[in-house]
């Protein structure tokens, strides 16, 4: 049988993308509305605007790290980096490391240009030409070896477990044993799972560090929460009828089918093997989507028990309803119901149609939350308190 192969953008970096976005990036809140001004001004140009960039200094790398990992996922054609001039965060070095992959970039800094207009003016010059130039590029046949899957689930409920995550899981496996890369992560929903989680590890290493990221993960949530840490599960995910954070985490590591973690990555840490890896991440979904999207993932999917619409700027999501009930009342938003495992289909049938949906996507299809322009807003990690 030949391998499964899809039809992507080859970047200069050797990656492959299934989109073919031009972005403008800007490194600070300060510098949003330029940003937005350029892509309003050009149809077809993404802003991934956001509320970091300056004040917070223990997590200026990472916010760095990560927007640079924006720009560099295989997704986008070209950048256009947006600093205003005194932030924490540097847009020149931001723009260094998206260029480091060959394909085209341009750093603009506001208080250099001479204001927001002379510069968005420059921006929108620069975006076209990158534009112009995306519009002209061809899909090659690939290998789905070359595809960095993340796994994302939210609005979880009861069955969540028992239908779309185990359905996820496949896919999982599928994907690994054809070369290519899977990543789970929300740290906070592997807590009370560490012990399953660390038996998988290729090494002690990946093991011994799988059981640390998931420690601190819940000595974070003690601190915070006290007793009521055992509880650290949202109103909807009790109203679906979940009753703590160990029965949600059981379910949630289903995504991550049964084969061996091959490593443990950081934040928007892109991965440097293939195989199934483990990121250490927030369980808020909007930062744990942008922590995946940094890292390089071509294409989430994303599980839902309650149903939740959310899409990310420049990486397709698609859904997967673990209730038909819920996907009949959204199913605008649902790409494909995993609910009919209730109902009695094989759940190895639901894991086929969520796979065909998913090579489609790779292919160009739109994914429900494309369709409905439910790309969301850029939300990072943040995990100190503002000062």
């Amino acid at each position: 049988m030949s391998a499964p192969t899809f039809h992507g953008y080859v970047r200069p970096d050797g990656t492959v993308g299934i989109r073919n976005h031009v972005v403008v990036i800007p490194t600070v809140a300060c510098a949003n509305g330029v940003a937005d001004s350029i892509a309003r001004a050009l149809p077809g140009v993404t802003a991934l605007v956001h509320g970091h960039g300056c004040g917070r200094a223990l997590e200026a790398g990472m916010h760095q790290a990560a927007l640079a990992g924006l720009g560099k996922n295989p997704n986008v054609a070209g950048a256009v980096v947006i600093g205003l001039g005194c932030e924490t965060v540097n847009a020149q070095l931001v723009a260094s490391e998206i260029g480091s992959t060959g394909k085209p970039v341009e750093c603009l800094m506001i208080q250099n240009e001479g204001g927001s207009r002379r510069t968005t003016d420059k921006g929108i010059a620069t975006a076209g030409r990158m534009l112009r130039d995306a519009s002209s590029m061809v899909r090659t046949e690939r290998p789905v070896s070359d595809i960095v899957l993340g796994l994302e689930c939210g609005g979880s409920d009861a069955f969540s477990g028992v239908t779309a995550n185990p359905a996820l899981g496949l896919v999982s496996d599928w994907l690994v044993d054809a070369g290519g890369t899977v990543v789970l992560t929300e740290s906070t929903e592997m807590i009370g799972t560490a012990h399953i989680l660390s038996r998988r590890a290729a090494t002690p290493d990946i093991g011994e560090r799988i059981t640390r990221i998931v420690d601190e993960a819940e000595k974070r949530t003690r601190d915070i929460l006290g007793p009521l840490a055992s509880l650290v599960i949202a109103p909807g995910n009790m109203d679906g009828g979940m009753s703590s954070i160990q029965e949600k985490s059981l379910g949630c590591i289903c995504k991550a089918g049964s084969r061996r973690i091959r490593g443990v990555v950081d934040y928007g840490q892109r991965p440097a093997a293939k195989g199934l890896m483990i990121m250490d991440g927030p369980g808020y979904d909007m930062e744990s989507m942008a922590g995946l999207a940094a890292a390089g993932c071509q294409l989430m999917i994303f599980t839902t028990g309650r149903g939740n619409p959310a899409g990310f700027p420049v990486v397709p999501v698609l859904k997967v309803c673990s209730t038909s009930r819920v996907y009949r009342a959204m199913e605008d938003d649902m790409d494909v119901n995993a609910g009919e495992v209730l109902e009695g289909r094989a759940l190895e049938d639901v894991a086929g149609e969520i796979r065909t949906c998913a090579v489609g996507i790779m292919n160009g299809r739109p994914a429900k939350a494309e369709v409905n322009g439910q790309g969301g807003i850029l939300c990072l990690y943040a995990f100190t308190p503002a000062f």
